[in-house]
C-alpha cells in the first residue's frame, strides 16, 4: 500500500514562509506527476502547483513568483516553497501523485491527508 505523508504547515505570519513536504511510503517503483491542492474553508479544492515526471512545472496566477515546487526522485518527495505568504493563502494543503508500486508495478493516484497552513494578517 502507497501513502503520502505531508508536513511543514503552520502558522505563519503575511510576509513569512514555509516549506510544505510530501513523501511517498511503500513499495514504489516511481513517482509520475505530482501536485500541490489547497482547499479553504468554504471554497472547492484547487490546483496550487503540479510538477512531471520530467522536471515541468506548472503554477495558479495566484502563486506565481511566490510558490515553487520540487522533487526528489531518490527520495519519493515533492516539496512546496511559499514565500510571501497572504492570508488568503490559508487552507489546508494535499499533495497527490501518480506512482507506480507494488509488485505488479501497478499504478495508483494517491492523495495524502492534507497540512493546514494558516496566515495571519
Amino acid at each position: 500500500q502507497v501513502q503520502l505523508v505531508e508536513s511543514g504547515g503552520g502558522l505563519v505570519q503575511a510576509g513569512g514562509s514555509l516549506r510544505l513536504s510530501c513523501v511517498a511510503s511503500g513499495r514504489v517503483f516511481s513517482m509520475n506527476d505530482m501536485g500541490w491542492y489547497r482547499q479553504a474553508p468554504g471554497k472547492q479544492r484547487e490546483l496550487v502547483a503540479g510538477i512531471s515526471s520530467g522536471g515541468s512545472t506548472n503554477y495558479a496566477d495566484s502563486v506565481k513568483g511566490r510558490f515553487t515546487i520540487s522533487r526528489d526522485n531518490a527520495k519519493n518527495t515533492v516539496y512546496l516553497q511559499m514565500n510571501s505568504l497572504k492570508p488568503e493563502d490559508t487552507a489546508v494543503y494535499y499533495c497527490d501523485a501518480g506512482v507506480v508500486a507494488g509488485e505488479l508495478r501497478r499504478y495508483f493516484e494517491v492523495w495524502g491527508q492534507g497540512t493546514l497552513v494558516t496566515v495571519s494578517s
